[in-house]
C-alpha cells in the first residue's frame, strides 16, 4: 500500500527547472531511499512534499488524499514528520526540553503558555517528559538530555532531529540527510538506529547524498540527477545501473 505517491511533481524557479516531472511512491512499512549527487533536486524534492515550498505541477498523495500545496504544519498534522523541523528553533533549551516541546506541537497546545506555567500542568508534563525520555532512550541519547542542543556534537544533533519528529507521533518520517557531517562509526550507529525504528513499525523516507549508507537500509531506492528521476529499483538494481554509475563517477566519496 502506497502511504505517500508523488506523480509527473515538478518545480521551477524561474527559467531554472529544479524537479522535473518525477513521479515516486513510498509504500507504507519500509525504507524508501531517495539519493542522487549534489545538486540533484533531493532537498527540492523533499521540501515540495513537506509543504515548505509549492509545485509548479503535479501531484501529492499522502494516504490517497491530495496535499498538494498543504502548509508544512497541517503535513504534520497528519503524520508526516521531518527532522528539522524545529530544531533550528530550540538550540538553547535541552535536549528534552526539544522532545517535550515537539509533543507540545503535536497535540496543538499553547506552546509557550504552557511550558512557562508548570505548576497548574505537573501531571500533563510528568506524562510528557516520560515519553520525551522514552524517545531518548530509543535514539540512544538519555544520557545527553540535560545538554544544551546547539552545544552537541553533529553526530548526536542528527539523533536529536529524529527524536523530535518522533515526538509528533508520525506514520511517516522524512529524514533530510541523516549522516551528513558525520564520522563513519556515526553513520553506521544512525543508520542502525533507523533501520530498528522501520522494524518497529515506522515508514521512512530517507534523502541522503551518501548512497552507500541507504544501500544496507533501504528496500527500494529511486535516484535523482539533474531534477530527474534516472532510476529506481532494489539497492542492487540501482547499484547496478549504468546511468546511476554515471552520475555518481567523480564524487569523492559515494562511487558505486
Amino acid at each position: 500500500m502506497s502511504m505517500l505517491r508523488l506523480e509527473a511533481v515538478r518545480k521551477e524557479f524561474g527559467r531554472l527547472v529544479a524537479v522535473d516531472d518525477v513521479s515516486v511512491s513510498v509504500e507504507q512499512g519500509t525504507i524508501t531511499g531517495l539519493i542522487g549527487p549534489n545538486g540533484s533536486g533531493k532537498t527540492t524534492l523533499f521540501n515540495l512534499i513537506t509543504g515548505f515550498i509549492q509545485p509548479t505541477r503535479g501531484r501529492i498523495e499522502w494516504e490517497g488524499e491530495n496535499i498538494t500545496n498543504w502548509s508544512p504544519h497541517r503535513v504534520v498534522s497528519r503524520g508526516l514528520a521531518r527532522t528539522f523541523q524545529i530544531t533550528s528553533l530550540l538550540k538553547e533549551m535541552t535536549v528534552l526540553e526539544n522532545v517535550v516541546m515537539a509533543h507540545h506541537l503535536h497535540i496543538g497546545a499553547g506552546l509557550l503558555e504552557q511550558f512557562l506555567r508548570r505548576a497548574k500542568m505537573r501531571a500533563r508534563e510528568k506524562a510528557m517528559e516520560e515519553k520525551a525520555m522514552a524517545i531518548l532512550e530509543r535514539m540512544g541519547i538519555l544520557h545527553v538530555k540535560d545538554e544544551i542542543a546547539g552545544e552537541l556534537p553533529i553526530g548526536l544533533q542528527r539523533s536529536l532531529g529524529i527524536a523530535i519528529a518522533l515526538a509528533t507521533e508520525p506514520k511517516m518520517v522524512l529524514l533530510d540527510e541523516p549522516v551528513a557531517g558525520m564520522n563513519p562509526v556515526e553513520k553506521t550507529d544512525i543508520m542502525e538506529r533507523i533501520k530498528r525504528l522501520n522494524r518497529d513499525g515506522m515508514t521512512v523516507l530517507l534523502v541522503e547524498h551518501d548512497m552507500k549508507a541507504v544501500m544496507g537500509a533501504a528496500q527500494r531506492i529511486a535516484v535523482l540527477n539533474f531534477g530527474r528521476k534516472i532510476a529506481e529499483g532494489s539497492p542492487e538494481e540501482i547499484s547496478r545501473n549504468k546511468d546511476v554509475i554515471e552520475a555518481y563517477l567523480g564524487a569523492e566519496d559515494n562511487s558505486c
